[in-house]
């Protein structure tokens, strides 16, 4: 956490303000999104059981990798929402995570290609057959 706040401190004294806000929002940002679209009616009951299930886990103490060790901690938990938010994003389209995002276009563009999409919402070539 320390190292998180840090690297936002380092950004603003460097003068980029927008990235720093980028940084520091990144984590809530992705909550709402997760929050949003596990309400949305437009995505299957599957796919939202499964944001339920990962808002669970993530409310939950008890993780596969305890949060009380610096760093690989809360790796698993990102690790969970990445996975979450690459079916959701997949399955709703880049549509859906465009509405639902709170947060600035940057910060998007990096959920769209965690989701194995590009910026315009189209599959990226690494993930193709």
């Amino acid at each position: 956490m320390a190292l998180y706040l840090v690297g936002v401190a380092g950004l603003i004294a460097a003068g980029r303000r927008e990235d720093a806000r980028a940084v520091a929002g990144f984590v809530p940002d992705c909550a709402v999104l997760v929050s949003r679209l596990a309400r949305d009616r437009r995505i299957s009951r599957l796919r939202r059981a499964v944001l339920f299930i990962v808002l669970a886990y993530l409310a939950v103490p008890i993780d596969l990798v305890p949060d009380f060790l610096p760093g690989i901690g809360q790796l698993d938990d990102a690790v969970v929402l990445g996975l979450a938010l690459r079916l959701i994003v997949r399955g709703g389209g880049p549509k859906l995570a465009r509405e639902a995002w709170p947060g600035p276009q940057a910060s998007l563009t990096l959920v769209l290609r965690a989701a194995g999409l590009d910026a315009n919402g189209a599959a990226s070539r690494s993930t193709t057959l």
